[in-house]
């Protein structure tokens, strides 16, 4: 048995189990929680009995299989909470359906204001496979600028929003982004990479009294599907104030690591002013709220990765940068200098190339910098020759299966099978040593099981397996699910493994993960969920709540 010393222990909670994974290699018969800590933890299924009293809450299910809560290391939180209060057009299962749903919100709202619509849907949902038009969302709401926004890279909006953003027939391309075009020359209403906030920036969204009750619902959707901690990906200053009412409020069901926005469309000194500007650093904060760092975005998602070979599907596109180089090197080693983590968004091979030329180049101005303080954000497409560069510079990689899951098809036609087969190889990844943290981003339906099963089997929502050879087993998924977020975080010594003097973040499955069929994790859903000592997610009443 291993437990705390000092005084004697008198257990809240003590959970008995067909198997407890604690992620560092051991497997335990039961554990031990007081306050918002894992005090003891025993191979043995009745060792801890004398830990417990009358006031115990005492849980000896032998179905039970006991892991970390999941640390999602890179999703959208609070894009998540807008959408709850946005039209919910992924529930739409044609276009018909999706314009219906912006007609009505259109005939409910104020002349002239915009109408939003949720951005965790994908045109592969609706039966025709394709995005709205122009032309239909003009139809569908003629007198209100229509922002559908798909992911946060994509988006396509109606005559109205182009008017209302200044974008008319000779407006140019954004740094960084593109705006649709017909054959003559006339805008499609398709937006790309830095196009598209160069529109939504006219748009107002939700007020801050309904972000924060969303966030309070949305934190326990995610809690009851296992997570504990997000790394939440894309941060306003705005949206940081409604995290920290949040937080006040005990409204947060999950902890929150926010990255704050650095946007390319600043020069680097109005970039390294906001940075300053900030009055503080990576790691402020405390246990449900640290700040992890900055975010910058050096290109597009799938349709707008740099890549070094040009697009299968467009041989004169070979996608966009939206930083110049050496603006981002000034800005990256800014902020390092002044105690920031920095994780930077990359997809293609050319952006992960020139993201790994900004920093060592970081590193050769700041000297050795501890780890995690650089990382890539996604590096779907990064070669072998560069995921050796990004190992031996110590620079960390966070990835997500959900969106191969997700884009597939969308690969396939614009990357090429081949490329398409070798996104986010976490094999080879691992062989070489590298520091990976497994996330999901703003893919819909989210559920981390689902991840942990896409990335033991590489499987895809609607084009089949993707590079089989590139799979990995389900104890190393969710050890990047854990331990690899915890230590992205800093947060090693508290989080990410059942461990004594730890935080109690847990899940509980009526199915072991380990030695279940990987096609039975697929949609697989926790029986109960514990953060901090709490019970966050318990449907069945088996906590006691």
């Amino acid at each position: 048995m291993k437990r705390e010393p000092a005084e004697p222990l008198r257990l809240n909670y003590l959970i008995k189990a067909g198997a407890v994974h604690s992620m560092t290699g051991e497997t335990y018969r039961s554990v031990g929680l007081r306050g918002p800590e894992i005090v003891a933890v025993s191979a043995e299924l009745d060792e801890l009995d004398d830990l417990a009293d009358a006031r115990t809450v005492v849980v000896d299910a032998g179905d039970l299989t006991v892991v970390p809560a999941f640390a999602d290391s890179h999703e959208h939180l609070i894009e998540a909470s807008r959408n709850t209060l946005l039209v919910p057009v992924d529930k739409a299962r044609s276009v018909a359906e999706f314009t219906g749903m912006v007609a009505a919100a259109a005939r409910a709202a104020a002349p002239g204001t915009w109408i939003l619509t949720s951005i965790g849907w994908h045109e592969s949902s609706l039966s025709e496979n394709r995005l709205p038009t122009l032309a239909e969302l003009d139809a569908a709401a003629p007198d209100h600028p229509v922002l559908v926004r798909r992911g946060g890279h994509l988006a396509v909006v109606n005559s109205a929003a182009l008017q209302a953003a200044g974008i008319g027939a000779d407006t140019p391309d954004p740094p960084g982004g593109k705006i649709g075009r017909l054959a003559d020359g006339s805008r499609d209403g398709v937006l790309e990479g830095g196009a598209v906030y160069q529109v939504a920036a006219f748009a107002p969204g939700p007020g801050p009294a309904e972000l924060i009750a969303a966030l309070e619902t949305s934190s326990a959707a995610y809690a009851a599907l296992g997570v504990g901690t997000i790394r939440e990906a894309m941060t306003t200053l705005d949206d940081l104030l409604a995290y920290q009412e949040a937080r006040e409020r005990n409204l947060l069901s999950v902890r929150v690591r926010p990255m704050m926005r650095v946007g390319s469309e600043q020069t680097a000194d109005q970039a390294i002013a906001l940075i300053n500007g900030l009055g503080a650093r990576s790691g402020f904060g405390d246990d449900w709220l640290r700040i992890w760092g900055l975010k910058m975005v050096l290109d597009g998602g799938v349709e707008g990765a740099a890549l070094e070979q040009p697009y299968t599907d467009d041989p004169a596109n070979f996608g966009h940068l939206n930083w110049d180089p050496v603006a981002l090197t000034r800005v990256c080693t800014a902020a390092a200098r002044r105690g920031w983590k920095i994780g930077t968004h990359a997809v293609g091979d050319r952006a992960v190339r020139t993201l790994l030329d900004v920093y060592e180049a970081v590193i050769a101005q700041t000297g050795p910098l501890p780890p995690w303080t650089l990382t890539i954000e996604h590096a779907l497409l990064a070669d072998a020759a560069q995921r050796e560069r990004a190992v031996r510079g110590g620079f960390g990689i966070t990835v997500q299966h959900p969106i191969l899951w997700n884009m597939a098809s969308e690969m396939l036609h614009a990357w090429g099978p081949d490329r398409t087969a070798r996104v986010n190889p976490l094999d080879e990844w691992l062989a070489l040593g590298a520091s990976l943290a497994a996330g999901s981003d703003i893919v819909r339906p989210f559920n981390p099981m689902t991840n942990v099963w896409g990335m033991v089997t590489r499987g895809t929502k609607a084009a089949g397996v993707q590079g089989p050879k590139h799979a990995i087993d389900v104890a190393a998924a969710l050890r990047l699910y854990t331990i690899g977020t915890a230590e992205l975080n800093g947060e090693a010594d508290r989080l990410g493994s059942i461990t004594p003097g730890k935080l109690a973040d847990l899940v509980g499955y009526h199915l072991d993960p380990l030695a279940a069929d990987p096609d039975d994790l697929a949609e697989l859903t926790p029986t109960f969920t514990i953060t901090g000592g709490r019970a966050v997610h318990d449907p069945s009443g088996m906590l006691g709540s």
